[in-house]
């Protein structure tokens, strides 16, 4: 059967939608292939995904063949269409009828232009990972569904890769997010390493107190406006003036600014 000879094409598919941690990982790209691989799979002309962010559409990515197509058929549906109606509900829109959904006047601006391009059914399923919904992948088919290729199996083999491109671009964010964290607080470490250094350096130069020393270093960074981490740059690089920190300890709390 036509189907079965393609079993098992979906296990890199979905291996490939949720490789998202390499380095030189691009979005767009990564989605532009989840939608290949539906046109591969599903005899589609073309596909596409649309991510939603806050209800409003962004970053469309449309399948390598008929790329045009299918990211204009994304875009004519800004004003309502299987994606957004996929995403709304966070349920599939199994294959619908261009025709007949043109004729009954629903999303006319979507079904004139599937028309334009012979597109006779579409289908929809949400990207999701557990409650939360990330966008739809959309598939612009030219004929009905073959016999040997029923309807609701190939609404599943799409969800099935939809769900694996979600994983991936969760996971993704979460890396991105830990990466952040990470790089945020390895620089206030390094800061308080920079301040403890600097204020170790000066106590020792003046034979004073560590306390004494950072208070200096303190009211030095406050008089010039500078971030405290910068002031002990400063002192490090010897790019304070010595006679200016230690003035600071001599003149006391009275002596601020």
């Amino acid at each position: 059967m036509r189907y079965a000879t393609r079993e098992f094409r979906p296990a890199s598919a979905l291996v490939e939608a949720a490789d998202t941690l390499a380095e030189d990982f691009d979005a767009t790209r990564c989605l532009q292939r989840v939608s290949d691989h539906c046109v591969e799979l599903l005899n589609a002309r073309a596909a596409g995904v649309m991510l939603i962010d806050g209800g409003r559409p962004v970053s469309p990515a449309a399948s390598s063949r008929h790329e045009r197509l299918g990211l204009d058929l994304l875009e004519a549906q800004h004003g309502g269409g299987p994606c957004l109606e996929s995403y709304g509900s966070g349920r599939p829109v199994p294959p619908v009828s261009i025709r007949v959904a043109h004729a009954a006047a629903r999303r006319p601006g979507f079904t004139e232009r599937a028309l334009r391009h012979d597109i006779v059914t579409t289908s929809a399923v949400p990207l999701r990972r557990g409650d939360q919904l990330l966008g739809a992948l959309n598939v612009f088919v030219p004929a009905p569904p073959s016999r040997h290729v029923a309807a609701a199996p190939g609404l599943e083999v799409a969800q099935v890769v939809a769900d694996a491109a979600a994983l991936g671009l969760q996971n993704r964010r979460a890396c991105t997010r830990c990466r952040t964290l990470s790089g945020q607080l390895q620089e206030a470490l390094s800061s308080r390493v920079r301040i403890e250094q600097a204020k170790g350096m000066l106590a020792e130069r003046w034979g004073v107190r560590a306390d004494q020393a950072f208070v200096a270093l303190r009211q030095y960074a406050r008089r010039r406006r500078l971030a405290l981490d910068r002031a002990a740059g400063m002192v490090i690089e010897g790019a304070a003036a010595d006679a200016e920190l230690r003035r600071e300890i001599d003149e006391g709390p009275e002596g601020r600014a």
